[in-house]
């Protein structure tokens, strides 16, 4: 039997599950353990309690892994971002993790996270230039 592929644009619930899950079985075939645990830091507005920002990401097999910090412009420079990275650090710490990794884009945060500790591990610069991703990670 020949396996149908196919290349599309579209989002697909099923597929990511396969992909998810079955790299997932993989792994814990292969360590032999299964630590991986969603981490997020929501932060709300005081009047509505609605989500306004926060921080989503994981732990596994001794990493910290963020994935996604976003704050609304009101909220930057007020501590925050600092705190809520903080959180996460010790979070981090709790569940055994020694380092975190995360990437940022030139235009975003770098220097706000180089400046809580974080220390530039890599960096990808696509054509056009503009948007470098920028790889940083820190001992926790």
């Amino acid at each position: 039997m020949t396996p149908q592929i196919a290349l599309t644009d579209a989002e697909d619930d099923a597929l990511r599950d396969v992909l998810h899950n079955g790299l997932r079985s993989y792994n814990d075939e292969k360590i032999g353990r299964n630590d991986r645990q969603t981490l997020t830091i929501r932060v709300d507005d005081p009047e509505t309690g609605e989500p306004i920002g926060g921080l989503a990401g994981r732990t596994s097999l001794g990493l910290l892994f963020i994935d996604t910090v976003y704050l609304p412009k009101s909220l930057r420079g007020s501590g925050v971002g600092s705190r809520i990275l903080a959180m996460a650090e010790e979070e981090g710490r709790r569940r055994g993790c020694s380092k975190a990794v995360l990437y940022t884009i030139s235009f975003q945060a770098p220097e706000f996270y180089k400046k809580l500790g974080w220390q530039v591990f890599g960096e990808i610069a696509p054509k056009p230039p503009g948007a470098t991703r920028i790889y940083l990670t820190k001992d926790l």
